[in-house]
Order: structure tokens, then sequence, then C-alpha cells
């Protein structure tokens, strides 16, 4: 079981099974929210503890399409964590304690910024990945 929470703990959750797989996000959207580096989890497996009355959703317009959740009370970016997707990408900086993953992807590097230095070997992709 994977515990994980926002930064005032006001919302927690735990993972019965884990994640997918790891990517890291280069797209402007997930930089300004803070959640660049995400896993992939299915819906069954995440349990709310506490809190998730105190989960937002952002809804961007058109062309994007996928909202956006964040702690209402400190501003904790939770990626997708509402979704009703089978699988869905939460915000790695969620989770409270070690991953046993390495970076898969990296997604949206024609949006990565010139200051920063993809360092690993992990596939890389302009956009969404075409495959994993």
């Amino acid at each position: 079981m994977i515990e994980g929470s926002c930064c005032c703990e006001v919302v927690r959750f735990e993972l019965l099974a884990p994640p997918s797989m790891l990517g890291t996000c280069h797209c402007s959207r997930c930089r300004k929210a803070g959640a660049s580096a995400i896993v992939f989890v299915k819906r069954e497996s995440l349990k709310w503890i506490q809190g998730k009355e105190h989960v937002v959703r952002y809804q961007p317009d058109p062309p994007y399409k996928y909202a956006r959740c964040f702690c209402k009370i400190c501003g904790t970016s939770l990626g997708e964590i509402l979704s009703e997707e089978d699988s869905f990408p939460i915000a790695a900086n969620a989770l409270d304690g070690a991953l046993d993953l390495r970076n898969k992807f990296h997604e949206f590097v024609a949006e990565k910024p010139s200051w920063y230095e993809i360092c690993d070997g992990a596939k890389q992709f302009e956009g969404h990945p075409t495959s994993q």
C-alpha cells in the first residue's frame, strides 16, 4: 500500500496497488500546475482516506480537455485524481513514500523549457506518447 496526501494533509488517500508507470510531462500546463512527474494508477486501486470533498477540479478551455485537480486549501496539485477513467495520471509529488519505478517516458518535449535538461534515457515524444 502506498499513501498519498496534499501538503496540508487534509486530503489523504492510499493506492492498494503500485502505479503502472512513471512519466514526465513537459507541457506548459503541467509545469505551471507543479505536476510534471506523473504516475498512472487504476481507479479501483485508489482508496480515499479523507478530504475528497476538498479536491477541486480545474477544467481548461478547448483545445485542452484534461481536468487538473488540486487541494482547495493548500493548492497541492493532485493530477487527475477525480477522473472516472479506468486508469489515469496523478501527480507523483502527492505520494508520500518511495516508489520502485523509474521514468519511462517524456511527453511534450516540444514544449520543454530551454533551461530543463533531460538527463535520462527514457523515450521522448513531441506530444502525447504514441506507445510506451
